[in-house]
C-alpha cells in the first residue's frame, strides 16, 4: 500500500522488522507528528543485539525509537500545545505523579515510562514511525534557526546536560570523557559550552576521537595506558562507555576528592572495577540516568550556538534501510550518530 503507514520494531534479539501500523488515533491531550529525523540509541542497539538495555528486558515486540523531530501535522484537539505546522523535539518521558522517597526535581529516576522502553510491562512503544501521537506536554517548539538535523541530537545532548550538572559547576576544571560515543561526543560539547578548561577524551578508536577535537576536547588518548590515565589528574569525568574498563579507568583517572557521573549504561550484574580507590581518594561516584526539564536548556543553548552538536552526526539512512542504519550505528570505528529519515521539514 502506498500511502501505508511503517514503523521500526524490534521482535527479539536480532530480529528488526519494518511493520504496517494503523494511522495513529490522537487523545484530546496530544497531537499528530509527522517524524523527520530519528536518531540510534545505545538502548536501542542493546534492544536490537541482546533482547534487552541494561535491566529494561524485551518481553514482546516494540517500536524503538525516542530521539525523534518533526513536524505537527495535527494540533492536539483541546487545543493545548504547538499549531499545526510546529517544528518540534520530544521529551519522551513519562514521570510517575505520585512517587515515594525521590526528590520532586528528579522526575527521571520515578520510574515512569519512556519512549521505546521496555521497562515496564506492557511496553512503551517508541516513535520510529512515519507519524506519531504524541501528549503536548513531551513537544517543545523548535526556534526557527535550529536545523532539524541539529534537533535530532536534543534529546541525547540533554542526557549528556544532565550528566553534567550531576558533577556540579565545571566551569575552569579539568575534565576527562571516557567512551567517546554519540552521549561521550556531547558531554564534550557540553563541558566546553559550560566552560570547562581543559577537556581529555579517552576512547579505543581513532575517528571518535578526531570527533571529540572538533567539538573542543584538548587532549585526545587512545587506549592509554595506566601511567597516561593516573596522570590525567581530572576534577570531573563523564563515564560513557558503559563497560568495566571504561568505569575502572574513570576512577584511576579522577583527582582526589573528584566526581564521576557514571551515563554509560554497563551489563546487569557485578562488574570488576577499582572501588578500594574511589574510596581511598573520596570520590563521588553519581548515577547518571536520562534527563529532567535539561532538554530547554540544550534548546537554548543551540539556538545561541554555545552548544555546537553537528559534527556528532555522521550518517542519515533512509527508514527503509533499518538494518543497515543499525549495523552502522553499532560500529564506532564508522560511525557516531546515525539517524534515519522518515520525512521532510514543510
Amino acid at each position: 500500500m502506498p500511502n501505508a503507514l511503517h514503523a521500526i520494531v524490534i521482535h527479539k534479539a536480532g530480529d528488526l522488522r519494518i511493520d504496517e501500523i494503523p494511522e495513529p488515533v490522537p487523545a484530546p491531550d496530544e497531537a499528530v507528528i509527522d517524524v523527520v529525523y530519528g536518531g540510534i540509541c545505545g538502548s536501542d542497539l542493546h534492544y536490537w543485539q541482546h533482547g534487552a538495555a541494561g535491566e529494561s528486558i524485551l518481553r514482546a515486540p516494540m517500536v524503538l525509537g525516542h530521539e525523534v523531530v518533526g513536524v505537527v501535522r495535527r494540533a492536539a484537539p483541546d487545543g493545548s500545545g504547538p499549531a499545526e505546522g510546529a517544528r518540534v523535539a520530544v521529551h519522551p518521558a513519562t514521570p510517575v505523579k505520585e512517587y515515594v522517597r525521590h526528590p520532586a526535581d528528579r522526575p527521571n529516576i520515578s520510574g515512569g515510562g519512556y519512549l521505546g522502553s521496555a521497562a515496564r510491562f506492557p511496553h512503551r512503544d517508541g516513535a520510529f514511525a512515519h507519524r506519531v501521537a504524541m501528549p503536548t506536554r513531551m513537544l517543545r517548539v523548535l526556534p526557527d534557526r535550529i536545523d532539524l538535523k541539529d534537533a535530532a541530537l536534543i534529546e541525547p545532548a540533554s542526557v549528556a546536560w544532565h550528566a553534567v550538572n550531576r558533577v556540579g559547576d565545571v566551569t575552569g576544571s579539568s575534565a576527562l570523557v571516557v567512551g567517546c560515543g554519540p552521549i561521550g561526543l556531547l558531554a564534550i560539547a557540553v563541558l566546553k559550552a559550560r566552560g570547562a578548561r581543559h577537556i581529555t577524551a579517552v576512547d579505543l578508536h581513532d575517528r571518535p576521537l578526531a570527533i571529540a577535537e572538533q567539538l573542543g576536547a584538548d587532549t585526545v588518548l587512545k587506549q592509554p595506558d595506566d601511567a597516561d590515565v593516573v596522570a590525567i589528574d581530572a576534577d570531573v569525568v563523564i563515564e560513557s562507555s558503559g563497560s568495566h574498563r571504561g568505569l575502572d579507568t574513570a576512577i584511576r583517572g579522577t583527582t582526589r576528592g573528584g566526581a564521576v557521573a557514571m551515563v554509560g549504561l554497563l551489563p546487569s550484574g557485578p562488574q570488576p572495577v577499582q572501588i578500594a580507590l574511589a574510596i581511598a581518594r573520596e570520590l563521588d561516584l553519581l548515577g547518571s540516568f536520562r534527563f529532567n526539564d535539561e532538554i530547554d536548556e540544550v534548546i537554548v543553548a543551540l539556538a545561541d550556538d554555545t552548544l555546537r552538536v553537528s559534527p556528532v552526526v555522521s550518517h542519515i539512512e533512509p527508514w527503509r534501510s533499518a538494518e543497515k542504519a543499525f549495523a552502522l550505528a553499532a560500529d564506532p570505528r564508522v560511525s557516531s550518530k546515525v539517524l534515519l529519515r522518515f520525512g521532510s521539514a514543510r
